[in-house]
């Protein structure tokens, strides 16, 4: 079994393999050109999400900079998502990420691993596990995400979290080691900041 396919099953192996860099190199070239492009480029934005990314929906957005191990390669995003600036994703792995999901800034997701044990540590040996982000999810400024985690539809991760394990539906989530701390309720249709009212009929 090459390096590559024991990448590809999510086992042990070593990412400086002539192979694996040889391909990816091709993408991480490709992302520094995406990277200078101006504000204004939006339409050469789309191309390269569409042309790069595992697969890219419609209306989706990146701030730059922007960083991934594959330049997107293994990215797999729907449609109408916003990533503010610095998002990292570390696509080694899979990152699938469903509709009208927002990254706040400086927010990392994570698919590589390291062993810990330290003989394979040192010969810098990793595995990948893919993560998963649903619909409607908002993750806030500065949120580390690491590999393995699945996060469903309709959560809030708030501003600063580490995501070590899965983080159900319909929650707002916090802290390091990110928990739940309550799920969203009715009271969230009717104020947005503490207790301002929400002016549904302007909306």
């Amino acid at each position: 079994m090459t390096e590559y396919e024991r990448m590809v099953k999510g086992l042990i192996y070593d990412p400086a393999d002539k192979e694996i860099v040889a391909e990816q190199i091709k993408f991480q070239d490709k992302l520094w050109e995406f990277n200078k492009l101006k504000p204004s480029d939006y339409d050469k934005k789309q191309r390269y999400m569409k042309e790069v990314f595992a697969e890219c929906g419609d209306n989706c957005y990146i701030e730059l900079p922007f960083h991934a191990n594959w330049g997107g390669r293994h990215v797999h995003f729907g449609s109408d998502i916003y990533a503010n600036s610095n998002l990292t994703l570390v696509d080694d792995e899979h990152i699938y990420v469903g509709n009208k999901v927002m990254f706040g800034p400086n927010v990392t997701v994570a698919t590589a691993n390291h062993p810990i044990n330290a003989e394979l540590r040192s010969r810098a040996l990793q595995y990948n596990k893919d993560v998963y982000i649903g619909e409607n999810v908002w993750i806030g400024a500065g949120v580390i995400i690491v590999p393995g985690v699945s996060i469903g539809e309709n959560t809030v991760i708030g501003a600063g979290s580490v995501v070590t394990k899965d983080i159900p539906k319909n929650v707002v989530a916090v802290g390091n080691p990110c928990r739940v701390l309550r799920e969203i309720s009715e009271k969230d249709r009717e104020v947005f900041y503490k207790n301002e009212p929400i002016d549904w009929e302007n909306l």
